[in-house]
């Protein structure tokens, strides 16, 4: 992140320096995948008052959940497109004007300014002001379902699921979603869901309306919950898990389903390739007063002999099916990814297969909302993996959407299956036959 900020006022709205954040964190989220939580990590960021920084994570949330429909009324006010960082600072502020609802002179203003401020950007200000102050003139449509997401996985979408199921799908990626917890003791949920002005979801998660630094929320210093959406809760809950038992959490981190095995009593086994992702898991279980053996190493290749009860695979993916919470993933995603990705979850499933026990449990689950991540993956593995079958899931198991159980037994979750929404996901479990 370059550093363009000047101090703001004390005391007034979050201004330039919040704005240049804004900007600076948009050309990473855009730029290459991982570049959002890239650039949330920054120092740069992480110096502004608290009240800056999350105005200019807002901004950017804002900006990429409309980015479909906010270029596509950019485009029909530039003659030629004029450098990356001119778009995104135009972006910024249609972003303000149409979705933040800033009055027009300030957001025109402010954008003008944040255009004039930097020497890449500078010579376009008066272009940047002549668009906005068109687009404030005509207003654009930023509901439009089939511009919210981009055009090739939109029709990934359509050509699975169908145009309804696309258009419903594609809706959610607008909608800014609630918290989701998942809690050490179940029996804690009456406890804390009126603190948390919370409901219970099927499944035992807790979906709280508030808002703000998590770890002001109550119960969170104790350990009593940590965040993890309601789909990606699922997994964990289909292995079965008896106190005592042994679990392996492949790919582990950051750790949600590492936490759930460990509050099942298991005596669980975390391994992700990424020593620093594994660190945020360490302190998850510190916090939680859980306990975990966490191994930085590649799942297909970890040199370890033991054999598991369950093993839970949760496979590098597009991750599409986040998009709620990292709308920035559908935007720098592309269509080579999904095979590529493809390889790597088939030498992991082989790979776990091998760590399951004889009578034991594997599940394999992928946060993607594309085909060939899901159930082609299963049926390869099963037609090369004879020592296992698919175990059907039942309708509402693990507190599943019931839309969602497929017919061949597997879960093909998708955004809009869960009032207020949920992330989307492939799950299915498979069992290793007793010798």
């Amino acid at each position: 992140m370059t550093d363009t900020r000047t101090q703001d006022t004390p005391g007034g709205a979050p201004g330039h320096a919040a704005r240049a954040a804004a900007l600076d964190l948009l050309t990473a989220a855009l730029s290459r995948r991982a570049g959002m939580d890239e650039g949330l990590a920054h120092p740069a960021l992480k110096a502004l008052s608290p009240r800056d920084r999350a105005f200019a994570r807002a901004l950017v949330m804002a900006t990429l959940r409309r980015l479909g429909p906010i270029d596509a009324a950019l485009q029909a006010r530039l003659q030629k497109p004029p450098p990356e960082r001119v778009v995104n600072v135009l972006r910024l502020g249609a972003a303000q004007l149409f979705v933040l609802q800033t009055p027009a002179h300030a957001a025109v203003g402010a954008t003008v300014d944040l255009a004039a401020a930097d020497k890449a950007t500078r010579p376009f200000k008066n272009l940047v002001n002549a668009v906005l102050r068109g687009l404030t003139r005509e207003p654009p449509d930023l509901a439009d379902p089939e511009l919210l997401a981009p055009t090739w996985l939109y029709a990934r979408w359509r050509a699975a699921y169908g145009e309804a199921e696309a258009r419903a799908i594609a809706a959610q990626i607008a909608e800014e979603p609630a918290a989701d917890l998942s809690l050490k003791a179940p029996d804690d949920a009456a406890a804390l869901a009126p603190a948390l002005e919370a409901e219970a979801l099927p499944g035992g998660t807790l979906r709280s309306a508030l808002k703000g630094e998590v770890s002001a929320w109550p119960g969170f210093q104790e350990g009593r919950w940590w965040v993890q959406d309601a789909s990606a809760a699922v997994p964990a809950r289909l292995l079965g898990l008896t106190e005592g038992q042994t679990a392996l959490d492949l790919c582990a981190a950051p750790g949600g389903k590492t936490l759930q095995l460990a509050a099942m009593g298991a005596r669980t086994t975390a391994v992700d390739k990424s020593a620093s992702r594994l660190q945020r898991l360490s302190e998850n279980l510190a916090r939680t007063g859980l306990s975990a053996e966490a191994v930085a190493a590649d799942g297909a290749q970890w040199n370890d002999r033991r054999r598991f009860d369950a093993v839970l695979l949760d496979a590098p993916c597009s991750a599409t099916g986040t998009f709620r919470r990292h709308p920035d993933v559908l935007w720098a995603a592309k269509p080579q990814d999904i095979a590529s990705l493809a390889a790597v979850q088939s030498r992991l499933l082989d790979a776990a297969g091998r760590r399951v026990k004889p009578g034991g449990v594997l599940v394999y689950c992928v946060c993607s909302l594309e085909p060939e991540e899901g159930q082609p993956q299963v049926d390869a593995f099963l037609a090369r993996t004879p020592e296992f079958a698919l175990e059907p899931v039942g309708p509402g198991e693990g507190g599943a959407p019931e839309a969602s159980l497929t017919p061949e037994g597997t879960l093909r979750i998708l955004p809009h299956h869960r009032p207020g929404g949920t992330d989307g996901f492939f799950i299915a479990r498979l069992r290793r036959k007793s010798d």
